[in-house]
């Protein structure tokens, strides 16, 4: 993907009843963060209130360390919010944005003993491809992962 030219879209309300994405900001790979890619960065929140419920990030490009290990969404919700499906329907919600992107198929990975992240995965309408083992140089792999799950999302 040629950076240079790349270009963040100017986004609409994201919500979904109870739930709103709220943009934090966007990243290029050159700003003073780690960003190999350039990302869209979101809150989850209740919608019209200032109550934080998680976050989802939208890594932007198709890199093999993305493709393979990373995924392009990377989402967390905090615990007392869990089991109302906000990460699923947050994957949906930015799923127009990665196809305005030309992003298709779309990956999400988690960790294999992940099963609430794994079940988000089949809620949003992935499909469970494999189980990858990570490379020992990997980021994730430093951090002790070991394997990815990988769902492909064809939009």
């Amino acid at each position: 993907m040629n950076y240079q030219s790349f270009t963040f879209y100017k986004l609409e309300k994201l919500i979904d009843n109870d739930l709103e994405l709220i943009l934090v900001k966007s990243i290029f790979p050159q700003d003073n963060e780690i960003a190999y890619i350039p990302a869209y960065k979101f809150e989850m929140s209740i919608a019209n209130t200032e109550q934080k419920i998680g976050r989802i990030d939208f890594r932007v490009g198709n890199t093999e360390n993305l493709i393979m290990y990373a995924g392009h969404f990377g989402y967390d919700v905090a615990e007392k919010y869990r089991g109302k499906r906000y990460a699923a329907r947050s994957c949906q919600l930015l799923f127009p944005l990665a196809r305005k992107h030309q992003i298709n198929p779309l990956w999400i990975t988690c960790n294999p003993e992940n099963t609430a992240s794994r079940r988000t995965c089949e809620i949003a309408g992935g499909k469970l491809i494999e189980i990858v083992d990570l490379p020992r140089n990997n980021d994730q792999y430093q951090k002790g992962d070991r394997q990815k799950c990988r769902y492909r999302f064809n939009l």
